[in-house]
């Protein structure tokens, strides 16, 4: 191992140092942070997001739905129509912004750097965007919190089911919509099969890509899938059997169903997908690419996929058989930081100061508010724009503190800055730089590659965040122990003498943060 474990450990399996938190000593200290994997209430209580609460989460849910059912039956005019859901469309927005400074927030905050990064891995696995619709600006960060990062440290089959089941998967992948053609309600409705879900269900969730099946399975699992859908007056999920496909269907050679279908029968269906051995195959190689080598090991490969087919997928275990592997603490740098990791790796390594620490501090104290920042964001379209207002090179904010009060312009216009401020270093940042929060661009998720986020755009962007980032808060920072506390054991001999010569604590600070290896794992 050609770097310490500790240095190894926060880089390559957490989001890196942060001043003041103890890092890993050993495989234990990594397995030690993951839940049971039930989703109790215990589990759920260090999550920031939704903000308000799961139970509320819900309550707001079914209000949108309702005033959405509202809006459609109205006899209002079109002008007025277009009002009232704009209203909508600015709270529905407004949360989901809430909720992304959250997770940002979490991942900032949390020390449990493993934990994080495998949420971030299956909430990306089993892809959903925001973007979809209205009512999933709501709906995906609770299908993060709620059906992903209970079961992260469970069995598979747990995770697969409760991820397949969620009211976010199905709307995102058209499984609402898809009814049995020649069921009751679909001929009485006169719609028909949808095979989004059953598609990505064994191309991407399970056997992966190349491994067999054929477009005969896809549609036959579309089938058994059919009943499986969306109640959209409580917005979770429901099994119908009048929509349901009747009769058998045979995926991979196995036979589901029957003349009267039952939600046994698609959940026999996961239950087999997860214990199929393709799916270790296609599991176990995702988290090492993630993790550890775009080409991993291909022993370290078959060694967790030996421990799940001995533990019947307990992740728990595989993640304890990638971790003992040499492999995963060998050739550090080989993965790319992607841009959430940049981002979040930065401010980690930025928070010093007393309780949780001046970045903390300051986004939390400048969270985005129409009511002091008219016009700062469109809050009724697409999300995936570029960053509105967004800060020159350079440009500082100083404090944050709550939304003041005081007509005068000078406060207005510092409250207005420092929103901008957070708004530049935080989520528009990451839309700068490709990755933002819950807004994959297909159900694919995000690129695990290398060549896809160290190219000269995204170096380019990583150098003015760098900039930005440490003008704002490297304040009183000595550009060599910045560099010593952010890195470890892992700065190079050439980046300490380049940092240690540059021509200003600004400059040393920003080149830190831009060297080759802040932007590896």
């Amino acid at each position: 191992m050609s770097l310490s474990f500790p240095t190894m450990a926060a880089i390559r399996f957490g989001y890196g140092f942060r001043p003041g938190e103890a890092p890993p000593r050993n495989k234990d200290d990594l397995l030690r942070q993951l839940s049971g994997g039930q989703a109790t209430a215990d589990a759920r209580a260090p999550v920031a997001f939704p903000v308000g609460g799961i139970e509320q989460r819900h309550q707001v849910i079914a209000e949108l739905q309702s005033n959405l059912r509202d809006l459609g039956q109205s006899g209002d005019d079109d002008q007025t129509r277009r009002a009232r859901r704009k209203v909508l469309q600015k709270q529905a927005q407004r949360s989901f912004q809430l909720d992304a400074n959250a997770r940002l927030l979490q991942a900032v905050m949390s020390p449990n750097g493993f934990e994080e990064r495998l949420s971030t891995f299956w909430t990306n696995h089993f892809s959903t965007s925001a973007n979809k619709s209205l009512p999933m600006r709501l709906l995906v960060p609770l299908y993060e919190a709620e059906a992903i990062r209970p079961r992260i440290g469970g069995r598979f089959a747990d995770l697969l089911r409760g991820a397949t089941e969620h009211p976010a998967m199905l709307i995102y992948l058209d499984q609402a919509q898809s009814l049995g053609p020649d069921s009751k309600g679909g001929m009485r409705q006169k719609k028909g099969l949808n095979e989004n879900l059953g598609r990505e269900l064994l191309e991407l969730h399970t056997l992966g890509a190349g491994s067999g099946y054929t477009q005969a399975d896809v549609r036959a699992a579309a089938m058994v899938l059919t009943g499986l859908t969306v109640d959209r007056q409580e917005m979770d999920m429901a099994f119908r059997p009048n929509i349901a496909e009747p009769g058998r269907h045979e995926v991979l050679g196995v036979s589901y169903g029957g003349d009267k279908r039952r939600a046994g029968d698609y959940l026999a269906m996961l239950d087999d997908l997860a214990a199929n051995p393709k799916t270790a195959a296609h599991i176990c190689r995702k988290l090492a690419v993630h993790f550890i080598a775009d080409q991993p090991d291909q022993g370290l490969l078959a060694e967790m996929a030996g421990a799940w087919k001995k533990t019947d997928g307990d992740l728990r275990a595989v993640y304890g058989a990638m971790l003992d592997h040499p492999a995963a603490w060998a050739n550090d740098g080989a993965k790319a930081r992607q841009p959430f990791d940049f981002v979040v790796a930065g401010l980690r390594a930025l928070n010093a100061g007393v309780g949780d620490g001046t970045v903390a501090a300051f986004f939390r104290d400048n969270q985005q508010d129409d009511a002091v920042a008219p016009g700062a964001a469109d809050m009724g379209g697409d999300m995936s724009g570029g960053s509105k207002g967004a800060m020159k090179d350079g440009e500082t904010v100083v404090g944050g503190g709550p939304p003041t009060t005081d007509p005068g312009d000078d406060n207005r216009g510092k409250r207005r800055k420092a929103i901008r401020t957070a708004r530049a270093l935080g989520q528009g940042a990451l839309r700068r730089m490709g990755q933002p929060i819950w807004l994959p661009p297909s159900p694919a998720g995000f690129e695990e590659s290398f060549s896809a986020w160290i190219t000269a755009s995204q170096l380019a962007e990583r150098l003015g965040w760098a900039r930005r980032a440490t003008a704002q808060f490297g304040q009183g920072l000595d550009p060599r122990e910045f560099l010593k506390a952010t890195l470890g054991d892992a700065a190079r001999d050439d980046t300490i003498r380049v940092v240690s010569q540059a021509p200003n604590k600004a400059t040393g600070l920003m080149l830190a943060l831009a060297s080759p290896e802040f932007n590896r794992r």
